[in-house]
Order: structure tokens, then C-alpha cells, then sequence
């Protein structure tokens, strides 16, 4: 049976991005997969990559050798036939812990080699999934669907086969009124919520169910 990792980079449980994920990942499952998550948020402490150059080295070329939180994460889609990874955009970004994770997957086996970049042999498809509580209709003018390009042309590279899949004008909170939160209309938000997200779930589930 086919393996696929389904990493939470987002720190909030059961909210827009997990639940995402784990559509997607219900997808894969019911198409015949097996499924391991992982909750970056509840890992042993790790950082992004230390430029160490371990990954160069004859003995341990290819692969990330610091033994933090994420090193057995690393290992795991290592050996896995498809991983999924979501996150929340923070500041104009994905968060800072897929950062760490996206540094050590991608640094480990880029090579610095003019003729061979990447010393992976085994690609697989990869689903990045972004949620974000700015508008997909902003993404061009604000840079998210540069961002995005460029993390999909990376991992394309250096992983495998990548699909991006994104949720724009995300509910935040169940009470926007604990918050001064001038920017938002929570009626306007919760009323897209219920409209749009179970049909950004279905879309999830059928992107798992297409991975496999």
C-alpha cells in the first residue's frame, strides 16, 4: 500500500488549514493510501537548516542529518509515496515552521552541480496547500501568486510533481466581536464560510483522491 505523509504546518487545530489537509488526505486514503499526519506545531524543538553541509558529505549525501524535531519527519517522506503540506499565509508568507521544513526538504539534496541540481531519486507528488484571510482575487496584485509559483517550481524540482491548491477570505475566529478588528465584517466572513468551504473541502478531497 502506497504511503503518503500529511504535514500540518499551521498551528491551529481543526481550523481551515487542518481541515483542509485532512480532506485532502481522506481523498488519498479512500483512493487506497495510507496516511500519517504530522502536526508540526507538536514536535520537539527544531530549527530550518543550520548550513551544516552534512547533506554534502559521501557517507550522508542527500539527506538532512540534524537530529532535531524534524529529522524523523524528514525521514518519513524520505520513504513515503506523496506528501501534503498546508499552511497559513503569516505576513505575507507561508509559516516560519514550514520554512524550516521547506529549507532542510529542498537544501538536502540540492546538489550545487551545473549538469545534475537534484540528487533525488525518488520524486513524488506533492500537494502545498495555502489558506489565507486575504482574498483570492488579491493574489497577482499583492504577490501571493508569485509566492506560490515560485514554491511550487521549487518543489517541482527538488520533490516531485506539485500541485498548489488555495482558500482565500478565510473565517478567522467564531467571535469577531472579542477582537477590534476593524479591517473584517464578520457577517461578511462567516456568510462566505458558509457558503464556500465545503466546497473548498469537496475540491480538497478530490485533489487527494487524483494524487494517488
Amino acid at each position: 500500500m502506497k504511503k503518503i505523509i500529511a504535514v500540518n504546518a499551521g498551528p491551529r487545530k481543526g481550523w481551515n488549514t487542518d481541515q483542509l489537509i485532512k480532506s485532502v488526505a481522506r481523498g488519498a486514503e479512500d483512493a487506497g493510501c495510507e496516511i500519517e499526519y504530522v502536526d508540526l506545531f507538536k514536535l520537539e524543538k527544531y530549527t530550518g537548516c543550520i548550513s551544516c553541509f552534512g547533506c554534502k558529505q559521501e557517507k550522508t549525501y542527500g539527506k538532512c542529518i540534524c537530529r532535531d524535531g524534524l529529522y524523523e519527519v524528514l525521514e518519513k517522506i524520505r520513504n513515503a509515496d506523496g506528501l501534503i503540506i498546508g499552511s497559513p499565509n503569516y505576513l505575507g508568507n507561508m509559516t516560519a515552521s514550514f520554512r524550516a521544513l521547506y529549507e532542510r526538504l529542498v537544501f538536502q539534496v540540492l546538489t550545487y552541480n551545473k549538469e545534475n541540481p537534484c540528487c533525488n531519486q525518488h520524486k513524488i507528488p506533492v500537494v502545498l496547500i495555502m489558506t489565507s484571510n486575504c482574498s483570492e482575487e488579491m493574489y497577482d496584485a499583492i504577490g501571493y501568486a508569485a509566492l506560490l509559483e515560485q514554491y511550487k517550481n521549487t518543489l517541482n524540482t527538488f520533490v516531485g510533481p506539485t500541485e498548489v491548491f488555495v482558500c482565500g477570505d478565510t473565517l478567522q475566529v467564531n467571535d469577531y466581536s472579542k477582537y477590534n478588528w476593524t479591517l473584517f465584517n464578520p457577517e461578511s466572513k462567516q456568510k462566505r464560510h458558509d457558503e464556500t468551504f465545503e466546497e473548498y473541502l469537496a475540491k480538497a478531497y478530490e485533489i487527494g483522491k487524483n494524487m494517488v
